[in-house]
């Protein structure tokens, strides 16, 4: 009996310890399980982008456009996107730049407008956007490409981020993502930054949670006999 006391005693009081994280790593896992990562992710919104041919030979002079340090670009992207395909300028130094691929238009530093009008072509949405907010900082929901513009949505607390330089959609934020973000945090136990998932705390919770498990697996011989 001395073996089944000294588990009865490490059982009980890792898991009044530990109880509550517990139920945390439960019930996120649960979630976890029952939505699709690409619902998470608002990937079933995601317009089709739509076909469209272009004359290749215009691009040749993009080569000459240089920035406005003088310098010339040193790669040349072309990207079908939902509203047409674009052209994006790397360089060595400063930001790159984005061009209209059909018109050799420069597009970019995007406006306020041109990014709502990417947003609400890039998903399926019918609705107007409630709010445009243009982001220069990190945060827990949005760590893309900066500056960016962040196009809110009323339906589904949708956010689709657009990058002020690429015109590229870098995120799409949801009320149902932001709930999945909120139980990952609690789920790795990495509250500020919801991203470590290794830190000490959550490796030390992790060892008392399965001497406590192995502390119940002792006791279950001893309490059918005493049943």
């Amino acid at each position: 009996m001395r073996i089944a006391q000294i588990a009865s005693f490490i059982h009980k009081w890792l898991a009044l310890l530990i109880g509550l994280q517990i139920v945390f790593w439960v019930v996120s896992g649960l979630f976890f399980t029952l939505f699709p990562i690409e619902q998470i992710r608002s990937e079933h919104l995601i317009r089709a982008a739509r076909q469209q041919a272009i004359d290749t030979t215009s691009i040749a002079s993009l080569a000459q456009v240089l920035n406005e340090e003088g310098q010339a670009p040193t790669k040349i992207t072309i990207e079908r996107r939902a509203a047409g395909h674009v052209i994006l300028a790397e360089f060595v130094e400063g930001p790159p730049v984005l061009f209209d691929a059909v018109t050799l238009r420069r597009l970019s530093p995007l406006s306020a407008d041109q990014a709502s009008a990417i947003a609400r072509t890039h998903i399926t949405l019918e609705g107007a956007p409630a709010a445009i907010e243009r982001v220069t900082e990190e945060s827990a929901e949005y760590r893309g490409a900066l500056p960016a513009y962040r196009v809110h949505f009323a339906e589904g607390g949708l956010s689709v981020y657009v990058a002020e330089n690429t015109g590229a959609v870098t995120a799409r934020r949801s009320d149902l993502w932001r709930l999945y973000d909120t139980l990952w945090a609690l789920h790795i136990m990495d509250w500020p930054n919801h991203e470590d998932f290794n830190h000490p705390l959550i490796v030390v919770a992790a060892w008392l949670t399965l001497i406590s498990v192995i502390a119940g697996v002792v006791l279950i011989p001893f309490r059918i006999k005493f049943r």
